[in-house]
């Protein structure tokens, strides 16, 4: 039980901590900047009848719409595939566990290019939530593999016991006790097709993203398109605020104590329905779009040598890692204050790094243009603005990692430490960030993977002469040469799709 004394200095946030988290918050809202700038350029009135337009709540609908169905989608399909591979004597679940998170490798539109190419009637809502379901679904699968993994075999036993023990009971008591991780995972689903562009500007669906990138080539209506983009925000909003709500009435039925390892439960005959069922999933997320990058390269061969490919993933791996280690070490006073000092102030700057989150990647971008020219000059199309973009984007990967890492360390251990004279910074430095340099390595490769298949960003605001396996690829497939395209996706797929697995198999 924790004392009143620690109750107390817990209560106290520690400036070391709080000045670099305040920074760090406010430099993951700087896209709004732009967006307040040029939303109000025509005036209150004009934000206002934009807003309530018709067309615009069209969109509302048509972006709602899909979010809504890809995250049930995802729910649906990930909760009882990880109760599978994580819970039964499934065949091969260790192998089916991995495959079940390689999607998280492909890019988006890279999907909707592999699926386009092949039927070009899919183009429309279908076919985005098709791409978007299969890219986005391991935003809910990872975490609870992780979640299924911690439960205690006695609830299981208990749920036996009196006569609720088939797999269909004992998977929705599973995910009862886990609904905390399943609204946490689906909080993230949401946000990510709202804030995608590739799939649905491949498929022409009319989402946000879609509309807002119209508006900005166009270049007549740049007022519009930030109008829209604060629609998102105030989306954004409401979901975050929802999966707070669920996440705040959840009793967790967890421990950060050694429990024993569950014994498998047995599927019988159901085990031939999971396996088709996993099987049809990662050939639809995986397979698929392998084979359909192998027909590109292998019927028409490509154009660019292995030079123009290796400079290509340098490119890559260079501004991505260095983006990942700077957004981890910006992300390490959020994720610990939120975690060992949980207050209103903490909780605040917690949930400020999501708003930049919803945004469309190409939002962002415009938004970076607009502070470059219009505040860092020196550095405009140069690598500093680009790493800071990454940062502002994926700011809140890393804060997850490091909350969720440092969530499990017992609040007892603080105690001791500080019984035994450490000061709060003592603390932190030594007790809590050896403990948590698993999940800090977590939230760097996440990191990495994410800026590797970041693509608007990348597009505009890299340094001129640059090219990335992002680029290249759209440079190619946005004009429909695939053959060419076809080695940059399967470096992409490769190097982004071995971390992950080992990721998986580490969790």
């Amino acid at each position: 039980m924790t004392s009143a004394r620690g109750t107390s200095w817990r209560s106290k946030l520690p400036a070391p901590l709080v000045i670099p988290a305040v920074l760090a918050a406010l430099a993951s809202l700087a896209p709004l900047a732009y967006l307040v700038d040029v939303a109000f350029d025509r005036g209150a009135g004009y934000l206002w009848d934009e807003l309530w337009q018709r067309r615009t709540f069209d969109l509302v609908v048509r972006s709602g719409l899909l979010a809504a169905c890809v995250t049930i989608a995802s729910v649906v399909i990930s909760v009882p595939l990880a109760w599978a591979v994580m819970r039964s004597d499934l065949r091969g679940r260790r192998l089916w566990r991995v495959a079940l998170a390689l999607p998280l490798a492909i890019p988006s539109y890279l999907a909707a290019f592999a699926w386009i190419s092949w039927e070009s009637s899919l183009a429309g809502f279908w076919g985005a939530f098709l791409v978007l379901t299969a890219v986005s679904y391991p935003y809910v699968y990872l975490p609870l593999t992780a979640a299924f993994g911690r439960l205690d075999q006695s609830l299981d036993e208990i749920a036996t016991i009196h006569g609720k023990g088939s797999v269909p009971r004992l998977i929705v008591l599973a995910a009862r006790q886990c609904r905390g991780t399943i609204a946490a995972g689906s909080l993230l689903v949401a946000l990510y097709v709202l804030s995608d562009f590739g799939a649905v500007a491949t498929m022409r669906y009319d989402a946000f993203t879609w509309v807002i990138y119209g508006a900005y080539r166009a270049g007549f209506n740049p007022t519009r398109a930030a109008v829209l983009a604060v629609v998102l925000v105030l989306i954004a909003l409401v979901l975050v605020a929802a999966e707070a709500a669920a996440r705040g009435r959840v009793v967790s039925t967890m421990t950060t104590r050694a429990v024993a390892k569950p014994r498998p439960i047995r599927l019988r005959s159901l085990a031939v329905w999971f396996q088709t069922a996993i099987i049809a999933v990662t050939g639809l997320a995986v397979l698929f779009p392998m084979w359909r990058i192998l027909v590109w390269v292998t019927s028409h061969g490509a154009d660019d040598g292995v030079g123009d490919v290796a400079s290509a993933l340098w490119g890559s791996v260079r501004y991505s890692l260095v983006a990942a280690c700077i957004t981890v070490l910006v992300a390490l006073p959020i994720g610990l204050l939120v975690a060992r000092y949980r207050t209103r102030t903490s909780l605040l700057l917690d949930r400020a790094t999501y708003i930049t989150h919803a945004l469309p990647g190409i939002v962002v971008a415009i938004s970076m243009v607009f502070i470059g020219v219009r505040f860092l000059r020196p550095v405009y199309l140069e690598s500093p603005l680009l790493v800071l973009a990454y940062v502002a984007l994926f700011l809140p990967v890393a804060v997850g990692g490091v909350r969720a890492s440092a969530e499990q360390i017992p609040l007892g251990l603080d105690d001791v430490a500080r019984s035994l004279g450490s000061g709060p910074m003592s603390v932190i430095r030594r007790v809590n960030i050896p403990l948590i340099a698993p999940g800090i390595a977590s939230a760097t490769a996440l990191v990495t993977l994410a800026a590797m298949k970041e693509l608007p960003v990348t597009m505009l605001l890299r340094p001129t002469g640059t090219e990335t396996l992002a680029t290249r690829l759209w440079t190619h497939t946005s004009v429909s040469d695939y053959a060419a395209a076809g080695p940059y996706a399967l470096a992409i797929i490769v190097f982004v799709a071995i971390p992950t697995a080992i990721a998986t198999l580490e969790r």
